[in-house]
């Protein structure tokens, strides 16, 4: 069978096609096609159903060209595994469509319909809980969204801040003062941080208060006004942690609670926050609750199966447990 795709005048095609025509390659080898480029044209052969996943596959790869993007070889490969896996979100529907502008020269486009959702969500909910894997993008698109919010100065400040809890290991005495004792575990939102703006940018806008990182020890007793606030890792938060956290939104201020709860450090008896809320104040108005699952992970490809190890590791002892 053969699918041709004509593609808009003026599509810069050397950036779709890639150096040396690499990203037609890696759709020829992901969907066992054959394509030739003819001017604005490009004719794809092969089975039905892979010539039609790989037409669809290239309109959003020349629709994010056309929005300006970039395509990057790691990017490429994670369309086309979620085009090869048939994700009924990327026909015809353009994620170019949700991007986000954090300078002039650099915008943030989700991955996934869970990505297009949760972006969503970031615009009109005033608390949101984005619960999945580890590299979902869940706290990397609050950064951004939240940078975005602060340039554009719809808040005043961002509040980044997270628990102060060892992930297995028992760390003992660290030196220096209060700064240096919590900075390992909030090491992780300084490195989004800086992904997301020019090092010395952030530093001044850190040194001025306009962008905070802190332990959540530290909100206790505040209340939290013109401010984008981002309460990561919070699997590892208690009950009382997370309530005290909720109460903490001022006015003109928005909340993002992220969290794996599949990966919770907190001690055998004590319940995650995290995990307790989704009964609490799933039907509150003004909070929204996003999941993501393995098919959202934008890491490494080997994350996504590691992922899945486990899930199938875990279940299988989650059945001989209950035997």
């Amino acid at each position: 069978m053969s699918v041709r795709l004509r593609l808009k005048e003026g599509l810069d095609t050397a950036a779709l096609f890639g150096t040396f025509d690499q990203h037609l390659k890696q759709v020829e080898d992901a969907f066992g096609v054959t394509i030739r480029a003819r001017g604005e044209e490009l004719r794809i052969d092969g089975a039905p159903q892979a010539a039609r996943r790989a037409e669809r596959l290239l309109s959003e790869l020349a629709s994010q060209v056309q929005h300006g993007r970039t395509l990057q070889p790691d990017e490429i490969d994670l369309i086309i595994r979620r085009s090869a896996q048939g994700e009924p979100d990327q026909p015809g529907v353009s994620l170019a469509n949700d991007a986000i502008s954090l300078t002039k020269k650099r915008s943030l486009t989700p991955k996934s319909a869970h990505q297009r959702e949760y972006l969503k969500a970031l615009k009109t909910a005033d608390i949101l809980v984005g619960i999945g894997p580890a590299g979902t993008g869940k706290t990397y698109l609050a950064m951004a969204m939240a940078v975005a919010a602060l340039t554009k100065r719809e808040v005043t400040r961002i509040v980044l801040t997270r628990p102060a809890v060892e992930a297995g290991e028992k760390l003992g005495f660290l030196p220096g003062d209060m700064y240096a004792k919590v900075n390992p575990y909030l090491r992780p939102m300084y490195d989004a941080l800086y992904d997301m703006m020019e090092v010395e940018q952030a530093n001044r806008l850190v040194e001025r208060g306009e962008i905070e990182i802190a332990p959540l020890a530290y909100m206790r007793g505040r209340t939290l006004n013109d401010a984008f606030i981002i309460l990561d890792e919070a699997q590892n938060v208690t009950p009382e942690q997370m309530k005290m956290f909720l109460t903490r939104l001022g006015f003109r201020s928005k909340a993002v609670i992220t969290g794996d709860i599949t990966q919770v450090d907190l001690p055998a008896q004590s319940l995650s926050g995290l995990i307790e809320i989704q009964s609490i104040v799933h039907d509150v108005p003004g909070i929204t609750f996003v999941y993501f699952d393995e098919r959202d992970v934008v890491r490494h490809p080997l994350v996504q199966e590691i992922i899945k190890a486990y899930e199938r590791y875990e279940g299988r002892s989650g059945a001989k447990r209950k035997r």
